[in-house]
């Protein structure tokens, strides 16, 4: 039965700690590549990330144009959410390899942020291309990692293969340097 509900609870944490971190990350990216704030989007993050982050703010200013604040509390969510999941499995925990796992999990899920992103972006191009919110904001976030590519591609009319080759190099970067990082931090966390 003590399994079961640990599993549910396991579950509840992972969903939670996800869905908030996943709020947290897409502000601290829309704030780096100067998103439109006034983007409805937008408006539902801050509203979401703002009862954290504000306290913050007044402790951990911005410097040179970063969020450091929003990138602190990312960190301090996925730690909590990693050492939660620890104590529910009764597995041991520590703390320089929970650091190091909680900062590939970060990694991971920011290079899973911009693979979704872009395919967004893509499909949202053949459908009824530049009146959706949406497409505006994702476009804007991928604008940093597409348009290097896009400049070194040869342009065919109406075929764009800047996102295929930006999802293979983000494959690539996960699965040589994310995953064993992700490996490195759960045997380290383990002893």
């Amino acid at each position: 039965m003590w399994a079961y509900l640990a599993n549910a609870v396991e579950f509840l944490v992972n969903t939670l700690f996800g869905l908030y971190i996943v709020a947290v990350l897409l502000r601290l990216l829309l704030g780096w590549v100067r998103a439109d704030f006034y983007n409805p989007i937008s408006i539902t993050l801050v509203k979401v990330t703002n009862p954290l982050l504000i306290p913050l703010r007044r402790l951990i200013p911005g410097y040179a144009g970063f969020d450091w604040s929003s990138a602190i509390l990312l960190f301090l969510l996925q730690f909590l959410e990693l050492n939660l999941i620890c104590i529910l499995k009764g597995a041991p925990h520590h703390l320089p390899g929970m650091f190091l796992w909680s900062l590939a999990e970060l990694l991971a899920l920011t290079v899973n942020v911009f693979l979704f992103s872009v395919i967004i972006e893509a499909l949202l191009s053949w459908i009824n291309p530049g009146q959706n919110p949406l497409e505006r904001i994702v476009s804007r976030l991928n604008y940093p990692i597409l348009s290097p590519v896009r400049r070194r591609l040869p342009t065919l009319p109406g075929l764009d293969f800047s996102p295929l080759v930006v999802i293979l190099v983000l494959q690539v970067f996960s699965l040589l340097l994310i995953a064993p990082l992700q490996d490195l931090g759960r045997a380290w966390t383990q002893g």
